[in-house]
């Protein structure tokens, strides 16, 4: 049978995004839903951008818009202005712009459009919703009034972390943002950046960041049955860098 896959924030390890599609024996008919963050901290985020673009001309996949995304596009697109391009750096900004030292002008623009292509959100046929930081809005995504918010916020997964587990769905105190999809799938927010550990689940709310960027690995989780893969560590794969540590 298909299955739908959601994986968490790459930050320019390709070599584990290669080793999570192996792990998880990816078939053609699967979907893969990539929560964002595929640049910024190791040495591989051109090789991403061209990996997964290659991939989605084999198979369904699905990309969510990240915050750094949206850093390095004004990047390429010359709007330094946007950026604080020293604070970029020190997260992981720099790597990512030594990267494309050797880029051609005409790979530039292929990552430039596919930048542009990315989804601040998608909604599937069961009320999944995926996104990768969260929104504010109690009516949900579609309400949203600042949609650089789906891909910078954190008090989504703030919220689900302090609720208390056993509070009744019905009761009027029950956070309205919760209420809405059937589950939500994130990013952004690392579950730990220095220990190993698995996707977290709070209040329907599923993490997928473990980490990547710093001393974690990644994660693919089959959305359904919640089995999931993970990568070594990035410091393993790329044992000359210093990523976002």
């Amino acid at each position: 049978m298909s299955r739908t896959l959601v994986i968490g924030d790459i930050h320019g390890g390709l070599k584990a995004v290669i080793q999570v599609l192996q792990k998880a024996a990816i078939k053609a008919d699967d979907t893969l839903i990539f929560l964002g963050d595929y640049v910024d901290g190791w040495s591989d985020s051109p090789g991403v951008l061209d990996f997964l673009i290659a991939l989605s001309e084999q198979q369904k996949c699905i990309f969510i818009k990240g915050n750094h995304d949206e850093l390095l596009l004004d990047w390429l697109e010359n709007r330094h202005e946007n950026i604080k391009e020293e604070l970029w750096f020190k997260h992981g900004g720099k790597a990512t712009v030594d990267a494309y030292l050797n880029i051609s002008t005409e790979t530039k623009q292929k990552h430039i459009t596919f930048l542009k292509s990315l989804r601040n959100y998608y909604l599937d046929a069961e009320n999944r919703l995926f996104i990768h930081a969260g929104f504010t809005n109690m009516n949900g995504v579609s309400q949203e009034f600042f949609p650089k918010l789906m891909y910078w916020d954190r008090t989504l997964w703030e919220v689900a972390l302090c609720l208390d587990e056993t509070m009744d769905k019905n009761s009027p105190l029950y956070p309205k943002r919760l209420k809405i999809y059937s589950e939500i799938f994130i990013g952004h927010t690392p579950v730990s950046k220095t220990e190993i550990v698995p996707p977290l689940c709070k209040n329907s709310v599923w993490n997928l960041d473990t980490g990547a960027a710093f001393l974690g690995v990644l994660t693919i989780m089959d959305c359904t049955s919640k089995v999931f893969w993970q990568s070594d560590e990035l410091r393993e794969l790329y044992p000359n860098e210093i990523g976002r540590n």
